[in-house]
């Protein structure tokens, strides 16, 4: 399966965040992409970061998401466009996941908040597995990829053979523009990446926005926890890589023997 990774500029607006989508989308099934993913709260933006805080009604993010399931049909590629989104009157942060003809197959919400986000969002309680074109796949956002490695590992011991990890990490503000995926002197997330593919033995996805100053890349990594290819750093765009199933085999994560953690007793 070729997949596509996102990296849009922080987005004005919803129409300006639609029309980023529409634009590396198109890009994406041109390059024969069956699915492209793009970074954590996409639509409408990251709040806190300019994103007008009238655009978060849920009667805008329902004509944004028909958008993108409009999108989506219309190039022949599955979406994963994370999005926040009102279940009643809660607002979650949560990735959709769109197939090739439009429909929505379901949502992966994000379960671990960061400290900082709980007056943002409500935390979800579920995780979910979800299937495009054959393919197996689980999804986790931001920091819970990077803090929790428990939902990476709970989608590869029940059958995914790649996550995908809608992320937000970097600024336009200040910092510094890496110039080598994986150093030393590189904030600690790539590396988490890495680990995430090859301690479960299964691909890791992960998209990013195209800050000017990123703290990492738009990146494939392989099962063995190698870069298959990644976003230039600070350079808007797609990248498509191919992944190869079958050699996502989830052998170590298969390996976990979870009746050696059990919870301490008198535990409430």
């Amino acid at each position: 399966m070729k997949i596509a990774l996102a990296s849009p500029p922080y987005p004005a607006s919803i129409a300006d965040g639609l029309e980023w989508v529409e634009k590396l989308t198109k890009e994406a099934a041109l390059q024969q992409a069956e699915i492209i993913c793009f970074p954590e709260s996409y639509i409408p933006g990251y709040p806190g970061m300019g994103a007008d805080p009238a655009e978060r009604t849920s009667q805008q993010l329902e004509a944004a998401l028909r958008a993108v399931r409009r999108i989506a049909a219309s190039n022949s590629i599955a979406v994963i466009i994370p999005m926040d989104w009102y279940r009643e009157d809660i607002l979650l942060n949560l990735a959709f996941v769109i197939d090739g003809k439009g429909e929505v197959l379901g949502y992966q919400t994000k379960n671990q908040l960061d400290p900082s986000e709980d007056n943002l969002w409500q935390a979800g309680t579920e995780r979910k597995l979800f299937e495009v074109n054959g393919v197996k796949f689980g999804i986790t956002i931001c920091h819970e990829g990077y803090r929790y490695p428990e939902s990476v590992r709970w989608a590869a011991r029940n059958g995914a053979q790649v996550v995908f990890h809608p992320n937000y990490t970097g600024s336009n503000d200040g910092g510094r523009l890496p110039t080598e995926w994986g150093a030393k002197e590189n904030p600690y997330y790539e590396k988490a990446q890495m680990l995430r593919a090859m301690e479960n033995t299964i691909y890791f996805a992960t998209s990013n926005y195209a800050f000017q100053y990123p703290e990492s890349a738009s990146s494939l990594i392989g099962p063995d926890g190698s870069c298959i290819a990644y976003q230039a750093y600070g350079k808007a765009g797609v990248i498509t890589a191919i992944m190869e199933p079958e050699k996502a085999t989830g052998l170590l994560a298969g390996r976990f023997k979870p009746e050696l953690y059990p919870d301490p007793v008198g535990k409430k």
